[in-house]
């Protein structure tokens, strides 16, 4: 399915990519709206038409499968984005990165800030750019602001994993990629990825790929 123009109104843009049935297609790295800062809601979509976008975004991140996809993924210039972790990973995965369940949410009109100087470094992939990962250096806490779809004001603190995913969704939003802020020298394919650095932290491929991790 071809994408819709990003000159036509945003609620037409929607209009045509819901015309189709299914996981909406994802844009890939190369692509101009993925770095472009998307436009802030304001009620471009009607309440039974963000409704129906914010499901397809569910339907869409989960087939990928992936933990968060933002409307500029699917071609959409608007700043929303969703979030689901069922964090099926092994205990030692779990008190490494902190990553623990999180339900689905949307998240409109987000931000975030650090909460303290503290950084987590781990490998990190994006749906749209598939096929690699890289470790990216993050704030291991940070405020999120912004809005819920119904309106409501979200003002939250997120940790480990968790903080990792808004930040990544909210950079999409901003036009950054999570290379943007990755080292490149750490830069794996999911094959080399699945054959050697399947541990809980980036430690020994630091030491192999000659980069340094963050104190």
């Amino acid at each position: 399915m071809a994408l819709p123009s990003d000159r036509a109104p945003l609620a037409e843009q929607v209009e045509q990519l819901l015309a189709a049935e299914g996981p909406l297609p994802i844009v890939a790295a190369g692509n101009p709206v993925l770095r472009r800062p998307t436009e802030r809601f304001d009620g471009q979509l009607d309440p039974a038409l963000l409704a129906r976008f914010v499901d397809a975004l569910r339907i869409t991140m989960h087939a990928a499968p992936g933990v968060g996809l933002a409307a500029p993924q699917v071609g959409v210039g608007l700043r929303i984005a969703v979030i689901e972790d069922p964090a099926p990973v092994p205990e030692e995965v779990r008190l490494t990165r902190g990553r623990v369940p999180q339900p689905f949410r949307v998240l409109v009109n987000p931000s975030y800030e650090a909460v303290g100087a503290d950084r987590a470094a781990f490998f990190e992939g994006c749906l749209s750019v598939p096929g690699y990962q890289a470790v990216v250096a993050r704030h291991a806490e940070v405020r999120l602001t912004g809005e819920d779809e119904h309106g409501r004001a979200v003002d939250e603190v997120f940790t480990g994993w968790p903080a990792r995913i808004v930040q990544h969704e909210t950079d999409h939003l901003d036009g950054v990629l999570y290379l943007d802020r990755a080292e490149l020298r750490s830069l794996a394919s999911n094959q080399a990825m699945a054959e050697r650095w399947a541990h809980p932290a980036p430690d020994e491929a630091a030491k192999a790929l000659g980069f340094e991790l963050p104190v």
